[in-house]
């Protein structure tokens, strides 16, 4: 298994893997299991790999089989979700800062074939992508739709990211996370 930041040759393997699991696509008996709220478009991973070096995957055998994407909230604002986080950003603080779009981005979403899933390639590929943002920011954020118990067990759990607001949006209810990037996972039990 490779982890690495993503180049544009891999665009079709991230957009295969989201299409599987994105909310408008996934198959219904896969939902249960956790999905992707946002859709992306090519040109928008464009962007995340060129001007934001956000989009650190995870290959195996060639295949993307994990996603994880990092980027300012200049990038994240076009989307109305990310919209409203951002104007709540100065009401939030977290590891005793008030955040900000200069100090906090937002991670996520992640996606991991159903394949390899508890095989530690979570805590893998989120070190991974969290290490390569922590030199710009000392503070993620990141929101989990309420009824996806999957990645809000995952995230809290496995990850420790920590709850720091609760919000509706588009009548869905969602809580917002965060972690400090200069907090390295302890490694794995054998």
């Amino acid at each position: 298994m490779e982890f690495k930041l993503a180049s544009l040759e891999n665009i079709d393997g991230v957009l295969a893997l989201h299409q599987k699991y994105q909310i408008a696509t996934i198959a219904e008996e896969d939902k249960p299991d956790g999905f992707v709220t946002t859709a992306f478009t090519r040109e928008q991973l464009t962007q995340l790999i060129q001007a934001e070096h956000g989009l650190s995957i995870a290959t195996h055998g060639g295949q993307v089989v994990a996603y994880v994407m990092a980027a300012s909230w200049q990038f994240w604002s076009r989307w109305p979700i990310f919209a409203s986080m951002i104007e709540d950003l100065p009401a939030l603080t977290y590891a005793g800062q008030q955040l900000s779009t200069e100090n906090s981005y937002q991670y996520g979403p992640i996606c991991i074939d159903k394949a390899y899933r508890g095989s530690g390639v979570l805590e893998k590929i989120f070190d991974f992508s969290r290490e390569q943002m922590s030199a710009r920011y000392p503070v993620l954020v990141t929101f989990i739709n309420r009824i996806n118990t999957r990645s809000y067990t995952a995230h809290t759990q496995k990850l420790g990211l920590e709850v720091i607001h609760e919000f509706e949006f588009n009548n869905n209810h969602y809580l917002e996370l965060a972690y400090e990037t200069s907090k390295r996972l302890p490694p794995a039990e054998a």
